[in-house]
C-alpha cells in the first residue's frame, strides 16, 4: 500500500478579503473532488492570509506509480486554473514500511 501526500501553494488573484478566499478555494477543492472521488482534498494552510492558500491532497493506491500519475493530474488541474498561480507543489510518496 503507498499514500501519496501532495501539497499545493497558492497564490491568488483579485482578492481583498477571507470570504473572497473562500469563493475561489473553496471551487478548486470541490473540482478536484468532482474528478478524483478517490482523493482526500482540503484547503490545509495560510488560512488567515488573503491572497495565499494551501490545499493539501492525499491518495491512497496499491502501486507507487498510480499514486503519482493521480497527484500528477491533480497538480496539473489546478495548475492550469487562470484566476490562480501555483507557487509550488511537493509531492510525498509513503509506503507500509515507513
Amino acid at each position: 500500500m503507498y499514500v501519496g501526500a501532495l501539497t499545493l501553494d497558492i497564490l491568488l488573484g483579485d482578492v481583498h478579503s477571507l470570504k473572497q478566499k473562500r469563493s475561489v478555494v473553496r471551487p478548486i477543492v470541490a473540482e478536484v473532488q468532482r474528478r478524483f472521488p478517490s482523493v482526500a482534498v482540503a484547503e490545509t494552510g495560510h488560512l488567515d492570509l488573503h491572497r495565499r492558500a494551501e490545499i493539501g491532497i492525499a491518495v491512497v493506491s496499491a502501486t507507487a506509480g498510480n499514486c503519482g500519475e493521480v497527484m500528477d493530474a491533480c497538480e496539473r488541474l489546478v495548475a492550469y486554473r487562470p484566476d490562480i498561480e501555483l507557487l509550488s507543489a511537493r509531492q510525498r510518496l509513503y509506503n507500509d514500511e515507513d
